[in-house]
């Protein structure tokens, strides 16, 4: 069973969750001590032991990154949220986070990728609602079919893409919105990112 855990073992636990999720394996002991400022990694070393009794993590004292998170579907991390993106008339993104979300660390995030809240119901035949978050890739290249977050005009629009001859289409996903047609070459579109995922919380849509 879990336990709560002091400031600096949360702290810990985070810098632990973003490494093996960023980059797919677990920091060293010298990694943890260089990043929270430690000049002795027999203090990382006790913090280990401790988020490992109250059960959140599983040491191999015989590897160097030898850590596995445990109960991870159970425990949820705060991530920054860069704006809205409009499901129907554009919205600005704002250049820092307006709020942030708690969510599980079994929620895959990409590298450099990054969370929206979506405004508006035009993707709700693809059962993306407003106030829900999408994580959005910036790193993949637009697929016809995919869904898209793109900048049209200085503001942010989630559609799906379909790119044609000499035209991009961006639809929607409720009859009552019309497509949006550009020109390939019109300077002021851009492709942010590809949506991978999306979170909804079910208590707030409750409320």
């Amino acid at each position: 069973m879990q336990k709560e855990l002091t400031a600096i073992q949360k702290d810990i636990l985070d810098f632990l969750i973003d490494q093996i999720k960023g980059k797919g394996i677990p920091p060293t002991l010298a990694d943890v001590a260089k990043h929270f400022g430690y000049k002795n990694r027999a203090t990382v070393q006790q913090h280990f032991q401790a988020i490992e009794k109250k059960g959140y993590i599983r040491k191999s004292p015989k590897l160097s990154r030898g850590i596995e998170l445990t109960l991870e579907d159970k425990y949820f991390v705060p991530r920054p949220i860069l704006g809205e993106v409009a499901a129907g008339n554009p919205l600005t993104i704002y250049p820092d986070a307006i709020d942030t979300v708690k969510l599980p660390t079994i929620a895959k995030m990409p590298q450099d990728s990054f969370l929206l809240r979506v405004k508006g119901d035009s993707l709700k035949d693809a059962y993306i609602f407003s106030g829900d978050i999408v994580i959005v890739n910036p790193n993949l290249e637009p697929k016809n079919g995919q869904i898209v977050v793109a900048i049209l005009n200085d503001a942010a629009v989630v559609k799906r893409f379909y790119k044609k001859r000499s035209e991009i289409e961006l639809a929607s996903e409720n009859p009552e919105y019309k497509t949006i047609v550009i020109d390939k070459k019109y300077p002021s579109f851009k492709i942010v990112g590809i949506v991978v995922g999306i979170y909804r919380s079910m208590e707030k849509r409750a409320g």
